[in-house]
């Protein structure tokens, strides 16, 4: 049998997905069973869209539930005092020169789990996010991406 994946989270990555979930087994499971009572009320399941819309609804929020279950119980919390300030590691918050760009870019460095590019949180496993962990200030880095070939220089490591 195979190991489950590990999730390689943040503490705050971890909070959030607490969150999340207690919100789809509290507020969201409610809400559908009104919305699947409501459709009931209304007769024939044969034609009855609002019944299909609400089971639609509760089949994804229970996938959802598992989904978060599952990597909560999986999860690897990155402890802030193991981060090293000197090399990027998960939890690491990096100023990085985007050559492609000739910009200044930000990035979080988290687990797949708390991944958000358009927050500028980018996965350990992303390509780009792979490249840089374990790069330490001044060091060049070069990502293969899609388009081609990105380069980056460090310029700042901190903790998150």
């Amino acid at each position: 049998m195979s190991e489950a994946k590990q999730y390689v989270m943040t503490y705050e990555g971890v909070k959030k997905l607490e969150g999340e979930l207690e919100h789809l087994k509290t507020v969201k499971r409610k809400e559908i069973t009104e919305k699947i009572k409501v459709a009931l009320g209304y007769g024939d399941l044969s034609e009855n869209s609002e019944y299909d819309e609400a089971k639609n609804d509760q089949a994804f929020t229970e996938g959802r539930i598992l989904q978060l279950e599952n990597m909560l119980k999986n999860a690897v919390v990155v402890d802030e005092s193991d981060i090293p300030s000197d090399m990027i590691a998960v939890g690491s918050k990096v100023k990085v020169k985007d050559y492609e760009f000739d910009e200044e870019v930000e990035y979080s460095i988290v687990g797949s789990a708390e991944a958000d590019p358009m927050n500028f949180k980018i996965s350990n496993e992303s390509p780009v996010g792979k490249a840089l962990v374990g790069k330490k200030l001044g060091d060049i880095v070069e990502v293969v991406v899609p388009d081609g070939v990105n380069k980056f220089e460090v310029l700042e490591i901190k903790r998150n």
